[in-house]
């Protein structure tokens, strides 16, 4: 017979009791759900196609004159990615398209479950391995979350990019792999390169060096194999972001991205943004060095990531893949109790789960090019940075609970 004084778990907690017995139930269900949209509703992976049919121009000039045609408001995808990744993609253009699709897709969702194993790693580094129940989970959550659809279904190259940098930080390897891994993943696309702050925080010294070292030898084997394509891109067009899209739209989650679309076109020039650019950088820097204090290497990872995604011109709301890493750690990093991390993981549901994103896009497609732009539109599509803000903010304001300097060479390797 119970006592009087004992209390009956609540419905969340046998909710979540449930769902750790049979994650792997979970996961298959994730998976056939998954498997059974791309079957009813094919999806039509327009940046795959693009990789496929302009990775060859590579080799023989015109890769950057490429031009896939589609729709409005985005009647033109042209190639946007460094001469390497052409060289990445080429195999590609070997493989029947169906064949490339159905190949894509599943080591995109293979990429997901690499992702959630290693950020419980680094979560849980200085202790157990991570919980298998908790990466099936978050794996089969993951699926669902907007950044990943959309990566999913435009045949995007960020999951796998995502899943290249984290297993390089999470899995013990020598600083030789660790950092050519990086290295090569900010070769193909510069996002990546975000992780280098992460090296630099953790005193992973060598790691750095060849980081740095493969991404220039990459680029250099590029312009060895392609001069023409690869002067083209790195003296014009890297910093060309009209040629990538519409900066003002809503499928920019950037600062400047939500900037634009609060105060004008002409936001980048302005004080609001160099202010908004003084205040992040700032939380940043204050979030990263609170995580490295406590030793918190997901924490450290994930306010480097959220800081790039913030302050890079154009941020689309798939390269916010990161969202997943984030999430868990404000889950089950520490602190997750305190209301600022339950609130940052509310919102950050609410915008990926909710698909809030999609709806403006639909929305503002509807509209002409929106000048000023309409303020029923404009604040809900701060959602990605506001998101990010709250996220440093929690980091930042995470208590220290093992005090003193951070280890020399801080990493899971040394763990």
């Amino acid at each position: 017979m119970r006592p009087r004084h004992a209390t009956a778990p609540g419905r969340g907690r046998v909710v979540g009791s449930w769902m750790t017995r049979h994650a792997g139930w979970c996961l298959a269900a994730s998976l056939a759900l998954h498997l059974l949209a791309a079957v009813v509703s094919p999806p039509t992976p327009l940046d795959l196609r693009v990789y496929r049919e302009a990775s060859p121009l590579v080799l023989t000039g015109g890769l950057y004159d490429y031009q896939l045609h589609t729709a409005p408001p985005i009647p033109v995808l042209p190639f946007t990615y460094p001469p390497f990744a052409a060289l990445v993609f080429l195999p590609l253009a070997r493989l029947p398209w169906p064949a490339v699709i159905v190949l894509w897709q599943a080591v995109s969702v293979a990429a997901l479950a690499v992702i959630a194993c290693c950020a419980a790693r680094l979560l849980c580094a200085a202790r157990d391995r991570p919980a298998r129940s908790r990466v099936r989970l978050w794996t089969a959550a993951g699926l669902w979350l907007e950044p990943v659809r959309h990566t999913l279904d435009q045949g995007q190259v960020n999951l796998l990019l995502c899943a290249l940098a984290l297993a390089a930080l999470a899995v013990p390897l020598t600083p030789v792999a660790r950092g050519a891994a990086l290295g090569l993943a900010a070769a193909v696309k510069l996002t990546p390169a975000f992780g280098g702050p992460y090296l630099l925080a953790t005193r992973q010294w060598r790691a750095a060096a060849w980081a740095l070292a493969a991404g220039v030898g990459a680029t250099a084997l590029a312009w060895l194999i392609a001069p023409r394509e690869s002067a083209r891109y790195w003296f014009s067009l890297v910093t060309d972001t009209q040629r990538i899209g519409p900066a003002w739209s809503v499928r920019n989650q950037s600062l400047r991205g939500a900037l634009d679309r609060l105060l004008g076109p002409d936001a980048l020039a302005s004080v609001a943004w160099w202010t908004g650019l003084v205040l992040v950088t700032g939380l940043a820097a204050g979030a990263l060095w609170s995580a490295v204090r406590r030793h918190d290497l997901l924490g450290v990872l994930v306010t480097a990531e959220l800081y790039g995604l913030l302050v890079c011109p154009i941020s689309w709301s798939h390269h916010w893949v990161w969202c997943l890493p984030t999430m868990m750690w404000l889950a089950h990093g520490p602190g997750r109790r305190r209301m600022l991390h339950r609130v940052a993981l509310a919102a950050w549901a609410l915008a990926t789960v909710g698909r809030l994103i999609p709806l403006l896009i639909r929305a503002e497609d509807r509209l002409p090019r929106p000048s000023p732009y309409p303020a029923l539109l404009a604040w809900p599509g701060t959602a990605y940075a506001v998101c990010a803000v709250l996220t440093l903010l929690a980091i930042a304001a995470t208590r220290v609970r093992a005090p003193g300097r951070m280890p020399a060479n801080l990493s899971p390797a040394r763990l």
